[in-house]
């Protein structure tokens, strides 16, 4: 017998399976890219093993991340003036532009849709079911 949790987050994720899809089909940078330079923003400049950490991925993948966006002109690497073995990333002006737009992308589509598609009575009960979704996902690296 499946459980009742279960059969919600199945239907959930079906759900949202379109949603997702749509949202990510416009998007240039990967997931993990997009949470680095989301990172930076939040929390300013950071190690590459801070950024592991917090992004919960293995060193060596921030490091192939970081030269990625490094040579796309979205951060740069400076060393530390004291300790020269410490390197710092940091977000770029650019950095900043590319993920503002990737946050956008999709969410004029999606803004259209609940406007078109719902009626007021739907509108409100997606906004109070937010609330929720946030605390299913806290603590859950995003971008």
């Amino acid at each position: 017998m499946v459980s009742t949790e279960l059969t919600i987050a199945g239907r959930l994720r079906e759900a949202l399976r379109p949603l997702w899809r749509q949202l990510a089909s416009e998007r240039t940078l990967s997931l993990g890219k997009s949470g680095v330079l989301a990172r930076l923003i939040e929390f300013g400049r950071a190690t590459a093993s801070e950024l592991a950490a917090a992004e919960r991925i293995s060193p060596q993948a921030v490091t192939m991340v970081v030269r990625d966006l490094e040579s796309l002109g979205l951060v740069l690497r400076t060393p530390d003036n004291g300790d020269r073995r410490r390197i710092w990333i940091e977000l770029t002006e650019t950095g900043r532009e590319r993920l503002a737009q990737e946050r956008s992308t999709g969410v004029g589509w999606l803004d259209r849709a609940i406007q078109e598609r719902l009626t007021a009575e739907e509108r409100k009960a997606l906004e109070q079911v937010i609330p929720i979704l946030n605390k299913i996902t806290k603590d859950v690296p995003v971008d």
